[in-house]
């Protein structure tokens, strides 16, 4: 015999998928625990994770510098068209960082082949929007071939390579500024294996 559902969750049958998805083990049977899916489905629509992708144009004592050190930025066909690093909202069942990798990949078309993630790098924003507290983590990846090709996905309508000052100047946001200048930072205090 099938189990109906109560009528406050008769409507919303997408979150049958969600909960199979974190292995609840069963229907929510009250308005109480019905409230707590959905602030579970409201706290991971506000979680995002991307990746701060960078390029090294030139390697020796120009990256001591800093000056070759690029950052992609895209900017969004939506909205106020701001510019950002590869990201996007957590999916049920994704960790934060198969999320930055899935995102990078539909937004730029940057696979795990074409760039390394480097270790030790981690960075959460908090901010509002629209009333809501949001979270975004990033990690520091750098592509294997600074001319490998750029491929935007819908979401998108414009990339740039930048240097951090550039990117930071584009970037509307300072506590994404901060994130490129600590990566930047992050880059070239970072020891090489010998």
């Amino acid at each position: 015999m099938t189990r109906r559902l109560p009528p406050f969750i008769q409507e919303a049958s997408w979150v049958i998928c969600v909960l199979k998805e974190f292995n609840v083990p069963r229907v929510p049977t009250d308005s109480g625990e019905a409230f707590c899916v959905i602030r579970l489905l409201r706290v991971m629509a506000l979680r995002a994770c991307g990746l701060i992708v960078c390029r090294t144009l030139r390697s020796g004592s120009a990256l001591k510098m800093g000056d070759e050190i690029e950052f992609l930025l895209l900017q969004t066909s939506y909205g106020k068209h701001h510019w950002t690093p590869p990201k996007g909202h957590v999916d049920p069942g994704e960790d934060d960082l198969q999320t930055a990798l899935r995102e990078t990949q539909e937004e730029a078309g940057l696979g795990e082949k074409h760039f390394r993630i480097l270790e030790g790098y981690r960075k959460e924003l908090h901010y509002m929007v629209k009333g809501q507290p949001k979270t975004v983590v990033y990690w520091l990846a750098e592509l294997c071939d600074s001319g490998t090709s750029v491929r935007l996905s819908e979401e998108h309508q414009d990339y740039r390579w930048l240097g951090v000052e550039e990117a930071c100047q584009l970037s509307d946001y300072k506590d994404m500024q901060e994130a490129l200048r600590e990566a930047h930072s992050f880059i070239l205090n970072r020891q090489e294996p010998s």
